[in-house]
């Protein structure tokens, strides 16, 4: 009799082990597949918003509205950094992430339209 219920012991474990394996792999499924999409929506945001032309006028009004309380009015820091030169210092994507991700804290992530971000981006490169 030991060796029939052993013999149920381990196929009752080893159906549990699958189950508790695939929910993982599809819970590991799922994080990827939110990650893969977030990743290709993120690239589509820098691929349209690097394939406008800004203004600098445009940007520097967005610039006084949303950025002046840390970067200063002349963007020279105060609780940010100097943001002149910092088109030298990082590339176009780079400046894209920072700006929507608030990637370097204490700054804030910003919703930003790939029109408004052409043109920030525009006034960016006006500051070198």
């Amino acid at each position: 009799m030991s060796t029939s219920s052993s013999s149920a012991a381990e196929r009752n474990f080893k159906r549990e082990f699958f189950k508790v394996l695939f929910i993982v792999f599809v819970v590991l499924l799922i994080c990827f597949l939110i990650l893969f999409v977030n990743k290709y929506e993120n690239n589509k945001y820098i691929i349209e918003t690097l394939d406008l032309n800004g203004s600098a006028k445009e940007g520097d009004a967005l610039f006084k509205v949303n950025c002046v309380g840390c970067h200063g009015i002349t963007a020279r820091g105060l609780v940010g950094p100097d943001l002149h030169s910092i088109t030298k210092r990082l590339n176009d994507k780079e400046i894209i992430k920072q700006v929507t991700g608030g990637l370097t804290p204490p700054m804030p992530s910003f919703e930003i339209d790939p029109v408004n971000m052409s043109n920030l981006l525009k006034y960016l490169h006006s500051l070198e």
